[in-house]
């Protein structure tokens, strides 16, 4: 049985969760263009008849200008450390950039198989193109594999897979297979309702915006669900709530069709917001992502 732990890092947007989401073949990571999406450590689990790997998901890496950027790279760091495999994923439709280099300086010197994931070859017209790319990265490090993939089409996912299993030790699964991931039902709900703030509001709304699940209630065919939007400014607060509640409803429309999709069972949504102004008032809702901490 092939085992172990796979760290998948990158700068923000450019695919980790919507690969993530791809392997397990279920949407579990929360995904949008915006920058800083995603902020908690999220392991995904997949498992085959002779296979079990742990995917962990990093906030993506980038030059942070506040409190919250610096704990993200901290964390996406940090989570480079102990595992068999990283997956370094770019966005090959972009190129490859000074702040992909950045990232390889950073997690080059660990002795770790290091995958270089060519993502969005869909998005790639010129294939000739690609694989003179392909070339010239083969000088930058010497990558354990480098695979041309296309997290959203689900192309090459296959491969990596196979490809993975190889420089997997061979050991006893970790989880039971009824395990998907180490993050809990309740937070995973808040992250709906925050990935349909971020769809909806684009750029308007600062990532600092948090949702907690304050009530969860699962009957026979039925889940209560109540999830409250933590903002900082009451301007905010009032762009999410919309014209006589319009935005807010429609946050909970669509994320409601996810909860149902994940839970396989009819939702009764509550969504509320409240502005808390004072950075420490925000410590309970904040506490998974590590905010209560003192700056270094």
């Amino acid at each position: 049985m092939k085992c172990g732990f796979v760290s998948i890092v990158g700068r923000p947007n450019v695919g980790k969760s919507t690969l993530l989401n791809s392997i397990l073949g279920m949407k579990l990571a929360i995904t949008s263009n915006v920058s800083g999406t995603t902020r908690n450590i999220m392991e995904g689990i997949y498992n085959d008849e002779d296979s079990q790997i742990i995917f962990v998901d990093t906030p993506g890496i980038h030059k942070p200008n506040d409190k919250l950027g610096n704990l993200l790279n901290k964390k996406a760091y940090h989570n480079v450390e102990g595992v068999d495999v990283i997956l370094f994923l770019v966005d090959i439709a972009k190129g490859f950039g000074k702040g992909d280099r950045f990232i390889l300086e950073k997690i080059k010197n660990h002795d770790i198989p290091i995958y270089l994931l060519l993502n969005k070859i869909d998005q790639v017209k010129q294939k000739e193109k690609l694989l003179k790319e392909i070339d010239e990265l083969k000088e930058e490090y010497h990558f354990q594999e480098i695979i041309p993939i296309s997290a959203a089409k689900k192309q090459n996912v296959d491969v990596l897979l196979q490809c993975l299993k190889k420089d997997l030790p061979e050991m006893d699964k970790i989880y039971s297979e009824e395990e998907l991931t180490n993050v809990t039902t309740r937070f995973i709900m808040s992250e709906f309702v925050r990935e349909k703030i971020l769809e909806l509001t684009h750029d308007e709304i600062p990532h600092t915006v948090t949702c907690y699940t304050e009530n969860y209630e699962e009957e026979e065919n039925l889940v209560h669900i109540q999830v409250l939007i933590v903002v900082d400014r009451e301007n905010i607060k009032k762009m999410i709530i919309g014209h006589q509640g319009s935005m807010l409803k429609e946050i909970g429309i669509r994320a409601r069709k996810d909860m149902e999709a994940f839970l396989g069972k009819k939702v009764f949504l509550e969504t509320y917001v409240k502005t808390l102004k004072n950075w420490r008032d925000q410590e309970k809702y904040f506490l998974e992502l590590g905010l209560q901490e003192e700056e270094e």
